[in-house]
């Protein structure tokens, strides 16, 4: 089952909820940052990205920062720029890009059930980026950001999400990438005892973006347990926020790979290489993009190829092994480019499908990278399947957009 709780969130004012909202902290460095927060002083990248008030320089990981932050919180809740709802919601927060919508619950789940593998990963985490998030997060004492995870869609919920939206949101505008952010709050307590019973059906939640934000509220979560003598469970450190989406509404973009070099090997010799495990067909300065999976299109030397790998899916029996990205890695990456470690080889780098493929043409044709390679994105059947099994993807495998805005909701501590 899963527990899933209202609470009282610090919202923004309405009028002022375009102004505070902010992409969230890991999609920004602190350079775009601190360009993308210019003259608005309400921008929430202030509280989630701290230092681009402080010197240029300064190490984003100093006590100093978290300070910054917690101070740039306090300032916003005492100017009344945000300011908490009285009494505990659920809210609605629905996204729509390029015409495709996407509504998600927003409430508060248990760090227990993450420990206990109900709340499922599917990526690894770094060490450095969850020491930040914890120190953020006990700073701030609150979730300044929420997590976005996925079930598998109930129909019961989908029913009572599709009647709530006919009310008039409390936010709604559009933001300067063209998503369309729309909030509706849900207060009634008969609403909240419908959706909590609903979710107490739902067997498991996953995590389809912001692992080390997860990984981080949960320690928190033990550590204030560990350190309350008079702990009960109810506290409000016991739980954290997140937005959960049903996994039939949510799109996961391609995660793109380019290489440096290719080991040696000359333009044809590498082409020619590949012939053992693909069928090769040039592209010419058409941009073919994959349209099934074992389909991949290389750019090289000024030239698409489309790439049908010999091997079908589903042909290793496991769902890690039958990911393309595997594929790539296992008939490509390591035995023709020398490239095993994807997390730490620093000649392979990853491009986002949102960026488009003119993108992996223009790392190629300026030199700054010898090869890119367009993969057909991952399914949510396939993620959802990975996480049951307890297996981990590759790194940069999956992409959703559109991304979650910060700073319309924060889930305070106490």
């Amino acid at each position: 089952m899963a527990i899933f709780k209202p609470f009282k969130a610090f919202r923004p004012r309405d009028s002022l909820a375009q102004a505070v909202a902010s992409k969230p902290y890991d999609v920004l460095n602190s350079a775009e940052a601190k360009k993308e927060a210019k003259d608005n002083a309400h921008s929430f990248l202030r509280v989630i990205k701290p230092e681009i008030e402080l010197p240029e320089g300064t190490d984003p990981y100093c006590e100093e920062v978290y300070e910054k932050g917690r101070e740039n919180f306090l300032n916003l809740c005492r100017d009344g720029v945000l300011s908490q709802d009285p009494i505990p919601s659920y809210y609605l927060y629905r996204l729509t890009m390029n015409g495709r919508s996407q509504t998600g619950l927003v409430g508060c789940c248990e760090y227990q059930e993450y420990y206990e593998g109900r709340i499922k990963k599917h990526e690894l985490t770094r060490t450095v980026k969850e020491n930040d998030r914890v120190r953020h997060v006990e700073c701030l004492n609150a979730n300044a950001e929420p997590v976005f995870f996925s079930y598998r869609g109930v129909a019961s919920i989908n029913e009572f999400v599709e009647h709530t939206l006919t009310g008039v949101p409390l936010y709604d505008f559009v933001a300067e990438d063209g998503v369309r952010h729309e909030l509706w709050a849900i207060s009634e307590s008969g609403d909240i005892t419908l959706l909590e019973q609903a979710f107490l059906s739902v067997p498991d939640l996953y995590v389809a973006d912001g692992h080390h934000r997860t990984a981080a509220a949960a320690r928190v979560g033990q550590k204030r347990k560990d350190s309350n003598p008079e702990h009960r469970g109810d506290e409000e450190y016991n739980f954290f926020m997140a937005v959960l989406f049903p996994d039939d509404q949510l799109e996961i973009f391609d995660y793109n790979r380019v290489v440096k070099d290719l080991n040696g090997l000359s333009p044809d010799d590498f082409v020619a290489a590949l012939s053992d495990d693909f069928d090769i067909q040039p592209a010419g300065k058409t941009c073919p993009r994959p349209a099934a999976l074992r389909e991949f299109s290389l750019y090289l030397d000024g030239s698409w190829y489309e790439l049908r790998a010999k091997t079908s899916p589903k042909s290793s029996g496991s769902p890690i092994g039958d990911l393309d990205v595997t594929v790539l890695s296992e008939k490509v990456l390591g035995p023709l480019l020398a490239i095993t470690d994807l997390r730490n080889d620093n000649r392979i780098d990853f491009v986002g499908g949102i960026r488009g493929l003119e993108e992996l043409e223009r790392l190629v044709d300026s030199g700054e990278m010898a090869a890119a390679f367009a993969l057909y994105p991952v399914s949510m059947e396939q993620l959802l399947n990975i996480a049951d099994a307890g297996e981990i993807m590759p790194p940069k495998t999956t992409w959703f957009e559109p991304k979650l805005r910060s700073g319309l909701f924060v889930h305070g501590l106490e």
